[in-house]
């Protein structure tokens, strides 16, 4: 996920068509310019870095019960308004907006309203990339790879800057965009085209510069799906996947998230993938703590140490995840692993997820610390805190 002022970000869970898109579904380059042009006043956030001082966000910690900051580290997608409403007040940090949620969300200041529901702003998210993972109404964005192709890098900034400022108009505050995977895949396959090429250099330019309009725009930018996913072995959404050795990795696809990291101003999702060098036996990226270290701390692929939030891809619609753990286990470990929000596609188990985080912090499997850190880095995203 780094300066992205008056912004209150809500954050809708993903589903299985959303976060991590459709289910049929050595030196690194510079960060381009452009992407590195100050964004307006409206967008800018407070610093993540280093050097806050010891009090900073002690009174929000201090009204948050454990249970409470627990569901600050969960988004989950939602229904409809009323389905919103309910989550924001049993606590949740976000709630997503996804293919299957009632469209009536969109209008009317519901959202707005959705997002002040609960002890502590929400956020609200949803999936526009643009071609065929696009969930707003009206946003008529082109795939990423035809963005690349067919505009300048200036022009794919203003059309983030276009597409957030209609999002913020509805209440979205954050977008799971854009990818930075680097892909030659066909078309149509699970990246394919929603990458913006199999050049990490343009991949680089392309996804900084759509997240800078974003930021231009009010709308909160989370950069997909870590550590690559661009020349995965097959669909997330359907089994495990694997992608190359991280060592060959860092040579290409970890490129771009690294240029995001030390642009800074953005999330970062991870996704559900098996890296030989990197992931633990049985446990894909988004449950495993060395992904996690990889990319908190940034010296094990030349980055910068990366203080923004870390979200997690659906961790309930994908099998490469289904398969193995219930929700509320995969919930769990997740931010045992060090994520900062664990994300899926729907309330049905949430009372079941905060039972077990809770337990995890009781513990001490999640230390207090731990928990503390987690909660401030959201809610410094979403603006809940200034420092």
């Amino acid at each position: 996920m780094q300066k992205f002022r008056n912004l209150t970000i809500l954050t809708i869970a993903a589903a299985t068509v959303a976060a991590c898109g459709p289910s049929t579904p050595d030196a690194a380059p510079t960060t381009a310019t452009v992407a590195q042009a100050p964004s307006s006043t409206a967008s800018a956030a407070p610093s993540s870095g280093p050097g806050r001082p010891a009090t900073c966000g002690t009174d929000l910690l201090a009204k948050l019960s454990m249970r409470e900051k627990a569901g600050q580290l969960l988004m989950v997608g939602v229904k409809d308004a009323a389905d919103a409403r309910r989550a924001v007040q049993q606590g949740v940090g976000g709630v997503f907006i996804g293919s299957w949620t009632d469209r009536s969300v969109f209008s009317g200041g519901t959202l707005q309203a959705v997002a002040k529901a609960g002890k502590v702003p929400a956020m609200v998210s949803v999936d526009e990339e643009g071609g065929r993972v696009s969930r707003v109404p009206g946003a008529n964005l082109v795939s990423a790879r035809q963005l690349a192709k067919t505009m300048t890098v200036a022009q794919a900034r203003a059309e983030g800057e276009r597409v957030g400022r209609l999002m913020k108009s509805m209440g979205i505050t954050v977008d799971f965009a854009p990818d930075a995977d680097v892909s030659a895949q066909p078309a149509d396959s699970v990246i394919g085209d929603r990458s913006y090429s199999d050049d990490p250099a343009v991949v680089v330019k392309y996804s900084q510069a759509f997240a800078a309009g974003l930021r231009d725009g009010g709308v909160y930018p989370v950069f997909k799906h870590f550590p690559g996913h661009g020349s995965s072995s097959g669909d997330s959404h359907q089994g495990g996947v694997s992608v190359p050795p991280l060592n060959q990795l860092k040579q290409k696809d970890l490129i771009p998230f690294r240029a995001a990291v030390d642009a800074g101003d953005a999330g970062v999702m991870v996704g559900h993938l098996t890296v030989p060098g990197l992931t633990e036996p049985g446990l894909p990226t988004s449950l495993s703590p060395a992904t996690m270290r990889l990319l908190r701390d940034g010296a094990g692929y030349g980055a910068k140490r990366f203080d923004g939030p870390i979200f997690t891809d659906d961790l309930s619609g994908m099998k490469a995840i289904t398969n193995e753990f219930s929700v509320p286990q995969a919930v769990t470990k997740a931010l045992e692993a060090g994520a900062d929000v664990a994300l899926w596609i729907s309330t049905d188990q949430l009372g079941a997820a905060l039972d077990a985080v809770e337990a995890a912090v009781k513990a001490k499997r999640i230390p207090a610390k731990q928990l503390d850190d987690s909660v401030l880095r959201v809610a410094r995203a979403k603006h809940a805190v200034s420092c």
